[in-house]
């Protein structure tokens, strides 16, 4: 499934809650159903900065595609990047990189966060997308 296409999924999924508590519940759910994370992720070198919440983000490139694991110290947290998860992981770098990201607005998910959890949503998206450049870059390097 591509980006947009997770994506435009989970834009139909929220629009099923008519209010902001039924959304903050999924998200809250979905936090619960993200898979744990290896424990020697969990160190500086994958740590996001500009979290309110511990978040550490692990990503590896198979077959050209790159793959996402995450965990945080947050359930609201984990539910949020376990969102990012959904629509990053298994798709090819460039494809992470060139991502249009309105979906996030389109659920009304930044105006509902604090301002310290909307900019660690932003420092996520940032990470995610830093890694899928350094894999585009080394996939350039091997092939030249």
């Amino acid at each position: 499934m591509s980006i947009q296409e997770t994506a435009t999924k989970i834009v139909n999924e929220f629009s099923l809650f008519d209010d902001w508590m039924d959304k903050y519940n999924h998200i809250i759910e979905m936090g619960k159903t993200l898979p744990m994370i290896d424990e020697k992720y969990k160190t500086d070198q994958y740590l996001i900065s500009g979290c309110q919440s511990r978040v550490w983000v692990s990503a590896e490139l198979a077959e050209g595609k790159v793959i996402f694991k995450a965990d945080s110290d947050a359930v609201i947290t984990k539910g949020i990047v376990n969102l990012l998860i959904r629509v990053f992981s298994n798709q090819a770098p460039e494809e992470i990189i060139d991502a249009d990201m309105s979906f996030i607005d389109e659920i009304g998910l930044k105006e509902h966060l604090s301002p310290t959890r909307s900019n660690g949503l932003v420092s996520m998206i940032k990470q995610m997308k830093l890694y899928a450049v350094v894999f585009k870059t080394k996939m350039k390097e091997q092939q030249a």
